[in-house]
């Protein structure tokens, strides 16, 4: 065990966390440069490459002969960086002894360098810093302000922090070295009980399942019973070993290494991410620390454009839960739009990813509902309700109270745009909390924020405001009571289930007069006149109408009584009476993420 080293990297989002694995990997002799036939290799996903992010966890083992003339054992685990994965984050700084934090030396420290380093602080990780992105030309006016804001922020000295190129290659021997050196080997007794941490699981079409785990206690070994405490399941080891860039059976993982298990077992959901596995006969009494359920943020409604396609949509749901358990479905029915799946992601970008992922792998044409938050809704009769699709919204007599999700939000920002950023916090009904300033140039601003005043297009605003400059991460704090009302769109006084959404009673007058001029704009015009109305429960607050389309009946008359282009007129009219009571009003996609760009 003293030559194993567990650690990870952490980062912003494009300060080049899977470049230096690269690097890494090319430097240990682990990957050959004909393996790098594209960059960010542990990236393996199109979207990941396309994207330029991390969406799923890697794991990977490298052997390093160092200067003290030993032979190490390094398991590096690239991370996700964004924040809608911390709690992925979490469970993989949990399976390490150390973390490498690479900053920008053109960006600086961002609000996710801060986030993710506060989770490796509370893990107890050993922190080497590294400062990435030393060959480009504007980072030779950065670095020494770059380098006091790592040493205000982790109290190390400057002398400590590693200068490196990832891109060319340079200081990666030092950081190699410096995890030998600083980053303390695992701790465990390979005599006491087995006790395996569940870091992610991966789904194989062949095998099923596969977990990956950090063996803390204990061994684990090919064909043992096994358990996990906290989904109850027992199955028998079919294989066990080492991750290299293909998996390498090794029959055994002793306590310290990290490696993957394969049990037979045909759901992710059996192999949940903080579980803890250990033997089904003389295990340990109690599991590792810091299990939860990954809880989802944001709902969504996803229907096929084309209602006979639901089944189809149904087996790609099924297949994509099987690589990502923290995907949660449910059928619902919409009267506008037929069946579909109410589903539940960790943020906004899951959202994105799992909807783009349905159209390319799966050949899914769908139409998004608008995401929404999950509210807490307490009835007169004292009876509590979630509620995660406004449909279900019961009628205003019969609300008590009802509290939203509330969220911390960290933006780091240059000084001059704060004035800007408050702007938009205040007309988000943020809480401001507090300022601090990492030097002249730079900070770090803190709100409270409801979290469906953040989940539209409130990152998108702050960039613009901002040039691109500021970064924000945020993680949930409680539920809030709150003066929430639900906002219904009515075309020719039937309501459109699909369209309501629930808001701020100060803004649903301006939210509503918005969104039915929006519609008006997106709407086909008909053969009859369409009427868009908003209304809280039987209040209407707003309406705008479309007008028909008409065809000149009175063309052919040439003069004569003007009773004959009345008797026309009129019987045109009556028509269009009729076609109003049984014609019905065609949605395009673009009328359902309408509500999304009422800001606009």
């Amino acid at each position: 065990m003293k030559e194993i080293r567990n650690f990870c990297i952490i980062a912003h989002i494009d300060h080049g966390k899977s470049t230096l694995a690269d690097r890494l990997l090319e430097y240990t002799g682990t990957i050959t440069e004909r393996d790098l036939v594209v960059n960010q290799v542990l990236d393996d996903m199109e979207l990941e490459q396309e994207r330029g992010i991390t969406i799923k966890l890697h794991a990977i083992k490298m052997y390093y002969n160092a200067k003290d003339g030993n032979k190490y054992s390094l398991n590096l685990i690239d991370t996700p960086g964004h924040v809608d994965f911390s709690y992925e984050v979490s469970r993989s700084l949990a399976a390490c002894e150390g973390a490498i934090l690479v900053v920008d030396a053109t960006q600086g420290i961002e609000a996710q360098t801060i986030s993710n380093l506060y989770l490796a602080i509370e893990s107890g990780l050993e922190i080497i810093p590294v400062l990435n992105k030393i060959d480009l030309p504007s980072a030779a006016t950065m670095i020494d302000r770059v380098t006091s804001e790592i040493v205000n922020l982790i109290g190390c000295s400057p002398d400590d922090i590693i200068k490196a190129s990832a891109k060319t290659g340079i200081g990666i021997n030092e950081i190699l070295e410096a995890v030998v050196k600083y980053i303390p080997p695992p701790k465990g007794d390979t005599n006491k009980p087995l006790r395996a941490l569940v870091f992610d699981s991966v789904f194989d079409s062949y095998r099923g399942s596969v977990a990956y785990v950090r063996v803390v206690d204990g061994k684990l070994t090919e064909k043992s019973k096994i358990k996990f405490f906290h989904k109850g399941t027992v199955a028998i080891v079919d294989e066990v070993g080492n991750l290299f860039m293909k998996r390498q059976r090794t029959g055994e993982l002793l306590a310290g290494d990290v490696g993957y298990v394969i049990a037979g077992l045909k759901d992710v959901h059996d192999t949940k991410v903080g579980d803890t596995i250990t033997l089904n006969e003389d295990g340990a009494t109690t599991p590792l620390p810091g299990y939860k359920e990954v809880k989802p943020m944001v709902f969504s409604g996803l229907y096929p454009s084309n209602s006979d396609n639901f089944a189809e949509l149904r087996d790609s749901l099924e297949k994509l839960s099987l690589n990502d358990s923290s995907l949660v479905y449910e059928t619902e029915t919409s009267t506008a739009l037929g069946f579909g799946f109410r589903c539940g992601f960790l943020g906004l970008l899951h959202m994105e990813i799992i909807q783009e992922r349905l159209e390319r792998e799966y050949n899914q044409n769908l139409i998004t509902t608008v995401p929404n938050v999950e509210l807490h809704v307490y009835k007169t009769n004292s009876e509590k309700l979630i509620i995660d699709n406004p449909a279900d919204m019961p009628v205003a007599g019969m609300i008590e109270k009802i509290e939203e999700p509330y969220i911390k939000a960290q933006i780091i920002t240059p000084t001059e745009y704060i004035g800007n950023i408050m702007t938009l916090c205040n007309e988000r009904r943020g809480i401001w909390k507090n300022t601090h300033y990492f030097d002249p140039t730079r900070a770090d601003v803190t709100y409270e924020f409801p979290l469906s005043e953040i989940i539209f297009d409130f990152y998108d605003k702050l960039k613009s405001l901002t040039r691109g400059y500021a970064s924000l991460d945020y993680e949930f704090i409680d539920y809030r009571e709150s003066d929430l009302v639900k906002l219904d769109i009515l075309l020719n006084g039937e309501q459109v289930d699909a369209l309501s959404t629930i808001v701020h009673r100060d803004k649903s007058f301006e939210v509503g007069k918005k969104l039915c001029s929006k519609l008006k704009d997106l709407i086909h015009r008909q053969m009859f006149d369409i009427a868009i109305q908003s209304a809280i429960g039987s209040k209407v607050i707003s309406r705008t109408s479309i007008s028909a389309m008409r065809k000149n009946v009175i063309a052919k008359c040439y003069g004569g009584d003007i009773s004959r282009k009345r008797k026309l007129l009129d019987k045109q009219k009556e028509g269009k009476k009729r076609m109003k009571q049984v014609g019905r009003v065609e949605l395009p996609q673009e009328a359902f993420l309408a509500v999304l760009s009422i800001g606009d």
